[in-house]
């Protein structure tokens, strides 16, 4: 039995190890397929690899060729630039060569024409001592004594003819002392503009409308009345279009009224009470502004160190005029003047300017002295401190005190040149020919008129127009539309006539 068991344990140790052969023999089959299919695809890699290497050699070989030939074109360009450069420099030595050539050519020239010179002021010398030996020679006379001798000649001469010319000059400055000052004057007026005058005794208080007038002038005339009584003016309300007229003798005054009467209407409550309020509270505002144009006006003429209270006179300046011309406006003209005409002479200009700032200040006096307004300034300017030759160019401008000073003369000239010139009223001017332009205008807005004028101060309108554009029945019609819109648009006193011309003209030339 155990022999038995053990012929089974050899047999099944045979036939495992046949299986097991078996099986390696099938397994190393299997593995050399898969060996062999590894080879292939590794070669088939290898290949595909070495023409994706063999590609990109050969785009780099290219784009090297490429860079190598950009290269070899820069380098050619380089050294063509480099040959036209040396060219160039081979054409500049060449010119510089030949320069110098004919610099060293010239300088020889040079050279050979100075020593001929000197050599020909050589024998000039000696031909000199020769004529002089024979000159003293037949003269008898030394070379010195003749100097002499001519020296002598020449100062006489000299002498006579410096007294005929100082005789001359003498008479022609007398006869050009004249000319030249008034030259001096004339280029001292040109130099300075000067202003229209203003008006003397009224001013013009524009309004929108009429019917402000009947407020202004209030329940059976109560308000004109408290204005004026409060201001010391008098209010003139009559026909005249959109303006009134506050006449009074003082300037500050009427300033004063024409402010109150802004601010009333501009409020709106015109009533005795208000009146009363608004012209208190003006005249202290017009007060602050005498100040301030006074300091404004010394700042602008370059006047410093005066005493407030001259200050305050030149402010009141301001609102006082002069035969027509408003008092600071002269002062501020005669200064300028005075500035000029004193640099023109070699004087100090900024004392003849404030010499001529101060020359009317008598005439803004806060009480009525019995002296002329000349005296009394000089008398002022003292008080406060004012220099003697200033004082004294103020006193006498009018020849009334005898002048001690240069810029006396000077400042009476100035206000001469200046002077007072009186004139129409400026602002009832101005409304005037704004109302002439108007009717003008309106004339110009219609088809057909080529030209249109107003006469007789503005009552009547004459209107041009062309007769290939309108003919006679638009002609009437034309008159009546613009007569009708003036009478529409505008306000004025009286009437206005408008004529309507139409001509007709026919030119030849005889040639």
């Amino acid at each position: 039995m155990e022999w038995i068991i053990g012929i089974s344990i050899v047999a099944v140790a045979i036939i495992g190890t046949a299986l097991y052969a078996l099986y390696r023999s099938k397994l190393s089959s299997k593995y050399k397929r898969l060996e062999e299919a590894a080879r292939k695809e590794a070669e088939v890699m290898k290949q595909k690899k070495m023409l994706e290497v063999k590609e990109k050699f050969l785009n780099k070989k290219a784009e090297l060729e490429k860079e190598v030939q950009q290269r070899n074109q820069q380098i050619q360009q380089s050294e063509n630039r480099l040959k036209q450069r040396e060219i160039g420099l081979n054409q500049r030595q060449e010119e510089l060569n030949r320069k110098k050539n004919e610099l060293e050519n010239e300088k020889k020239r040079l050279e050979t024409r100075q020593q001929n010179v000197s050599r020909k002021e050589e024998e000039l010398e000696q031909l000199q001592a020769q004529e002089r030996v024979k000159l003293e020679t037949i003269s008898g006379l030394s070379a010195e004594e003749a100097r002499e001798r001519l020296i002598d000649s020449l100062k006489e001469e000299a002498k006579t003819n410096a007294a005929s010319y100082i005789n001359e000059i003498m008479d022609d400055a007398k006869m050009t002392a004249n000319k030249e000052a008034k030259r001096i004057v004339i280029q001292t007026i040109q130099r300075v503009a000067t202003e229209t005058a203003i008006e003397n005794s009224v001013t013009v208080f524009h309004i929108d409308n009429d019917e402000v007038k009947g407020r202004i002038i209030g329940r059976e005339g109560r308000n004109i009345r408290a204005l004026e009584a409060a201001t010391g003016v008098e209010i003139v309300v009559d026909d005249t279009p959109e303006a009134i007229v506050i006449s009074a003798f003082d300037p500050v005054r009427r300033e004063i009224c024409r402010l109150a009467l802004h601010q009333l209407v501009a409020d709106g409550r015109i009533h005795p009470a208000r009146i009363e309020e608004v012209v208190a509270k003006v005249t202290k505002q017009v007060e602050e502004e005498i100040i301030e144009t006074g300091k404004r006006t010394t700042i602008d003429l370059g006047v410093h160190g005066l005493h407030p209270e001259l200050i305050r006179i030149i402010g009141k300046m301001k609102y006082r005029s002069s035969y027509g011309q408003n008092l600071l406006q002269h002062a501020r003209e005669t200064a300028n003047l005075c500035a000029v005409m004193a640099s023109e002479l070699g004087l100090n200009p900024k004392k003849a300017k404030r010499a001529g700032l101060l020359h009317d200040i008598g005439k803004v006096p806060d009480e009525e002295p019995e002296m002329p307004h000349a005296i009394y300034g000089a008398k002022l300017a003292e008080k406060y401190k004012e220099k003697p030759d200033i004082c004294n160019a103020i006193g006498a401008h009018h020849d009334e005190t005898e002048m001690t000073s240069l810029f006396a003369p000077i400042v009476q000239v100035c206000d001469a040149i200046s002077g007072a010139r009186p004139g129409a009223r400026r602002e009832i001017v101005e409304a005037y020919i704004k109302r002439l332009n108007d009717l003008e205008n309106i004339a110009m807005s219609y088809p057909g008129v080529t030209k249109t004028y107003a006469i007789q101060a503005g009552r009547e309108l004459r209107v041009i127009v062309g007769a290939d554009k309108i003919d006679d029945k638009q002609t009437e019609n034309l008159s009546a539309e613009i007569a009708k819109k003036i009478q529409d648009e505008m306000t004025y006193p009286g009437q206005v006539k408008i004529t309507v011309i139409r001509e007709t003209r026919s030119v030849s030339y005889a040639k």
